[in-house]
């Protein structure tokens, strides 16, 4: 990866009277970062930052994203218009190769995530291993991990094609693993990839076609599950993603990494965000109901939070969120689902949010995870299968971002320091003296 960080001034740290010189760097957009790798060896001082929300942890050319205008970029192009006019698939090969495919590229990348998306028939054997009550993403989480013992032949990170054939492989079967996760949750048969659909239409079949009965698939929900996928494929360096980096920096092969990210993923404060914000939504129930929780909201000693209000970046409305509350109307629609007590508690609570000065004043606007939970409800699943499918879509970023790493000359192993509080040197008391 070519190195387009600038240095573009010096700031001074004083410590004890001493001055010392400390690099600005910036890059292509956004806040620039004093350069402190050198601080511990120069003045024998750590950075304290809990949650590292005020560190860079690397140098990056995949996502931007500007929280105050509540913008998010994929390469530089706008998640709205991508969302508009682009398909996952596209979206995912731009996000691994910097560039929006040529139309020759697009079929060539779709043919080959294809040809990769049947399962090897002993991993199959791995869900018959879960109990018949296992969460579906215990199920995903220890599946993306155990590729690694079948696919020997794409381990060598240092190889460029081999490190080509996991992210494709990774991409590929995800939509598989977490379809038959989803069909051994509800005891029903595995249905196998169908190599004439699209990425979303494949599946939407595996996961809710039966051998008994004829599937169509419907090109409004597939469209929105695309949409889907989209709008979660990168978000920078959240959570998860600094997981994969940081697994990645030590050399462990791709599936680990990506095993890795699905479980920091599971987090509540996460990837579990929609199912939360859905659970808020039943517990309200109706309209009428609404200004009892507001006010408990904003009751400091009330433990009630509205979920999908605010974010840790967004300090905006969340792009992502105008895009799913269009899928949302689009989904419902076409689903004839014309009195959705849901939506409608949803419609009311955006349009508080949006004009009471609590939560304007605190910047509380809606985000992506508000209308996700009710479109992947509509659509049929359960809640425990909406951050496996968060994860399926944040592979293609997971994976980019790890490939990315690797590219970087300038990466080492993640090493974060501590600020001890513990005991201090203290001798070894035998038992019989404690």
């Amino acid at each position: 990866m070519e190195n387009k960080i600038k240095k573009t001034g010096m700031a001074q740290l004083i410590i004890d009277g001493k001055t010392y010189d400390l690099p600005i760097l910036s890059g292509a957009v956004g806040p620039s970062a004093i350069d402190v790798r050198a601080l511990y060896k120069d003045t024998d001082h750590f950075t304290f930052d809990t949650g590292f929300t005020s560190t860079c942890s690397t140098e990056s050319q995949i996502t931007y994203i500007d929280g105050d205008k509540g913008i998010l970029l994929y390469r530089g192009y706008p998640i709205e218009q991508l969302a508009e006019h682009s398909t996952f698939l596209e979206t995912a090969y731009l996000l691994m190769n910097g560039e929006l495919p040529t139309a020759t590229q697009s079929v060539e990348f779709s043919n080959t995530i294809t040809n990769h998306t049947m399962l090897h028939e002993q991993i199959e054997r791995f869900f018959n291993g879960f109990r018949r009550d296992a969460h579906p993403m215990a199920m995903l989480c220890g599946t993306v991990g155990g590729l690694s013992a079948f696919y020997h032949d794409s381990l060598d990170i240092e190889d460029n094609a081999q490190r080509d054939i996991s992210m494709h492989r990774l991409i590929a079967k995800m939509p598989t693993i977490a379809a038959r996760a989803y069909k051994y949750s509800i005891g029903q048969p595995t249905i196998y990839p169908d190599n004439s659909l699209s990425y979303s239409e494949n599946f939407l079949k595996m996961c809710f076609a039966v051998p008994a009965e004829k599937y169509e698939v419907n090109p409004v929900i597939a469209d929105a599950m695309d949409k889907i996928f989209i709008l979660h494929a990168d978000h920078e360096q959240n959570a998860s993603t600094s997981t994969v980096r940081l697994a990645g920096s030590s050399g462990a092969n791709p599936y680990a990494c990506i095993a890795a990210g699905v479980a920091c993923l599971w987090g509540p404060s996460h990837g579990g965000a929609n199912e939360a914000c859905l659970k808020m939504l039943n517990e309200i129930g109706t309209v009428d109901r609404i200004p009892e929780f507001v006010a408990r909201a904003k009751d400091r000693n009330d433990p009630f939070r509205l979920m999908g209000f605010g974010h840790r970046v967004y300090k905006n409305y969340d792009p992502r969120a105008k895009v799913m509350q269009k899928t949302c109307h689009a989904v419902l629609g076409e689903l004839g689902i014309k009195d959705s007590p849901i939506l409608d508690i949803a419609m009311e609570l955006e349009k508080i949010a949006l004009n009471d000065p609590y939560f304007v004043e605190k910047k509380l606007y809606p985000n992506v995870d508000f209308y996700s939970g009710i479109v992947l409800s509509a659509l049929g699943f359960p809640t425990s299968m909406f951050t496996v499918l968060f994860a399926l879509a944040r592979t293609s970023g997971w994976i980019s971002q790890w490939n990315e790493m690797l590219e970087d000359s300038t990466q080492r192993i993640g090493r974060p320091r501590q600020l001890y509080t513990g005991a201090t040197a203290r001798d070894y008391v035998p038992i019989g003296k404690r």
